[in-house]
């Protein structure tokens, strides 16, 4: 199972225990819950503990989701492990309906208002969008709350894809690079993840693809990639020489969709790609040693090691540094999702721009705010009973828990514990696994 972490009396990092011993250690009376998630405990008193080992944290950045790993490069042993998802698409979705209803605004015939079209200050140097900031802030906040409660030492980063062609040749350039052995290679990884490992035609995954073109060669079709996909051999037989309109003349919910994506473009590898040598630097900049590795280091990795893909395993393979053997066994994920600290607009307004409502600018009413997770005692009347979870707070003082069971209302906050303050995120366990030794 995953390590809990251990603070000692001066809330420095300890040896992450196993879980039956941090139960020991709670039911004694010599720890507190300092955390609930990740889940941490503090030492009541001050005890001789032995030197910590160094530990380090292994990233697998993605655009959707980054993989997080603590391993001991000794033993092996995987500490901790986690699945950050990112809110990069909300982002770019809020800032979106903002200019759309900005733009509206300005449309209007308000001769009154100034011209602001050119109030723009210079750009820094290293500005990057907000939606890919976010990325980037998501996984400098883990790390540093990591080291906050583990002794971790080092930092493993997958940075670049593996490109044995210009190791071996580093003077090749222009069409000779591009031409060169690892072309074919390159486009398949490239069409596996435009197409999410999936046939085109009939979308079954977990089979062995071919690389399919979707106007066919034999009436002019071309190699470039917006005229690929991938497909089953079932599929690609079927559809031989055809023209794709042709052949799924009875499927046009598929057809749209395949010329659709044909022309998209890779926008989670552009993301990656934006995104890597920012988020490199900002880490070599904890004081920390940053390895960087390879995505084909981490699929030999992981292929060596007889492990699936996921994630926090990505995360595990990450560099050459990965033990020869790692011990992963019953290691229950933290499912950690990026949520916001909420909204700054202070006036909701419609689709056309008008406002409609105002929002309170306080957020904390009798010590809660509207996110944090706290557990309530209700000892008489309806609503009598014990609830966890998350509350939704009014200035009354009555609020509103979301539990797994639903949503209960009118629960005073005198009956109110808190359990883990709202931090911009919402956590989940995961599943765990069993591996081959």
């Amino acid at each position: 199972m995953s390590k809990v972490f251990v603070l000692d009396t001066n809330t420095r990092p300890l040896d992450p225990v196993h879980p039956g011993y941090a139960r020991f250690l709670l039911k004694q009376g010599k720890a507190a819950v300092y955390r609930r998630y990740p889940f941490t405990l503090i030492l009541q008193k001050v005890v001789e503990y032995p030197p910590v080992k160094p530990l380090r944290v292994k990233l697998d950045p993605g655009s959707r989701t980054t993989g997080i790993a603590i391993v001991n490069d000794v033993s092996g042993e995987v500490v901790f492990a986690a699945e950050l998802s990112h809110r990069g698409q909300a982002v770019k979705a809020a800032l979106d309906a903002r200019r759309a209803v900005r733009r509206s605004r300005r449309q209007r015939k308000n001769r009154y208002r100034k011209a602001r079209w050119a109030n723009r200050k210079n750009q820094k140097k290293d500005w990057l969008p907000p939606s890919l900031e976010s990325r980037i802030a998501n996984i400098l906040t883990w790390v540093r709350r990591l080291s906050r409660y583990c002794p971790i030492q080092a930092i493993s980063q997958e940075v670049v894809r593996f490109d044995m062609q210009l190791m071996e040749r580093p003077e090749m350039k222009g069409m000779e690079y591009q031409q060169g052995t690892l072309a074919g290679y390159e486009a398949r990884e490239y069409l596996l993840e435009k197409w999410q490992r999936a046939c085109a035609y009939c979308g079954e995954k977990d089979i062995p693809l071919q690389i399919e073109h979707i106007h066919p060669r034999a009436k002019g079709g071309t190699n470039r990639m917006s005229n690929l996909c991938l497909a089953c051999e079932k599929c690609n037989r079927a559809k031989g020489t055809q023209d794709i309109a042709v052949f799924l003349k009875k499927k046009p919910e598929v057809l749209k969709r395949i010329q659709a994506q044909a022309r998209q473009p890779l926008k989670d590898a552009a993301a990656v790609n934006a995104t890597r040598w920012a988020l490199f630097e900002r880490l070599q900049a904890t004081g920390l040693p940053v390895e960087f590795g390879s995505g084909g280091l981490t699929k030999y990795n992981r292929t060596t090691r007889k492990l699936p893909k996921t994630h926090w395993l990505d995360a595990v393979c990450v560099g050459k540094s990965t033990p020869e053997r790692l011990q992963v066994n019953g290691i229950v994920p933290l499912l950690i999702t990026a949520t916001g600290h909420g909204s700054r607009q202070m006036c909701g307004v419609n689709k056309y721009g008008f406002p409609i409502r105002h929002r309170q600018r306080q957020k904390r009413y009798f010590g809660y705010q509207t996110g944090d997770m706290i557990r309530a005692v209700v000892t008489s009347r309806k609503n009598k009973g014990v609830y966890v979870g998350r509350v939704l707070v009014r200035a009354t003082g009555s609020f509103d828990i979301r539990t797994k069971q639903g949503r209960v209302q009118g629960i005073s906050h005198r009956f109110c514990t808190p359990i883990h303050r709202c931090d911009g995120y919402s956590y989940q366990q995961g599943a765990g696994h069993s591996f081959p030794a």
